[in-house]
């Protein structure tokens, strides 16, 4: 069985775990994790099921967001904190297994940044990443950190595939800021990357965009032909 752990934030009626199983993917394991929401004075949703809203300052499980440009001041011990949280959940799974991450917005963002720490062998503050990343998926997301001086990569990690799309009617993270982080982690050394648009996509995924995913994964992970 090939295992693919998966971290998708949402802010959908139904939950991301019923979307994935939809999925014609019976090799994958999807594990979608939760967290307790609680609302106080600003908008505060957790890291797993958070929507930004404008004018709204979003703290997520681990790190804070209120601009994903490229000059903001990035909260990178708070990623640091998302990233390692992940990590302890890849750490769950036997060795001989292959493990990806994947996310929807915030997610996406952990996800891209994750494959920064896989790829470098650490974490931002230092911390060794010790999960072998087969596959990374972002869907509406960002590069946090984009003009961080480590970001360049070398070596094999720098062969894991990354699949990053985005809606060119994206109200909530521009799709600019997608496409320049996909550029970023081009240029960066990253040299199995496919960057995906969709013309009137908004903040929120539609069947062609899992498809997507779907054949995505089929083909990356070889899961053809696998029980």
């Amino acid at each position: 069985m090939v295992r693919s752990m998966f971290c998708f934030t949402s802010f959908f009626p139904c939950s991301w775990s019923q979307i994935l199983e939809t999925l014609p993917l019976p090799n994958i394991k999807w594990i979608c994790p939760t967290s307790p929401v609680q609302t106080i004075n600003f908008i505060w949703w957790t890291f797993y099921n958070c929507m930004l809203e404008s004018k709204s300052v979003c703290n997520c499980k681990g790190f804070d967001v209120t601009d994903i440009s490229e000059d903001a001041i990035q909260d990178v011990e708070g990623m640091d904190a998302s990233a390692a949280h992940v990590l302890s959940l890849l750490s769950n799974e036997p060795p001989n297994i292959k493990l990806g991450v994947g996310g929807f917005s915030m997610g996406a963002a952990t996800a891209i940044y994750s494959a920064r720490c896989f790829a470098r062998g650490k974490l931002g503050n230092g911390t060794r990443y010790s999960a072998h990343l087969a596959a990374v998926v972002g869907l509406s997301g960002w590069l946090p950190c984009a003009n961080h001086p480590s970001n360049e990569v070398e070596g094999p990690a720098a062969s894991v595939p990354i699949l990053l799309c985005h809606g060119r009617g994206d109200e909530v993270v521009w799709f600019r800021y997608g496409e320049k982080s996909a550029e970023k982690l081009t240029s960066a050394g990253f040299e199995n990357l496919t960057f995906k648009s969709f013309h009137s996509l908004g903040h929120y995924i539609i069947p062609e965009e899992m498809d997507e995913v779907s054949s995505w994964l089929t083909s990356q992970l070889e899961l053809e032909g696998h029980s």
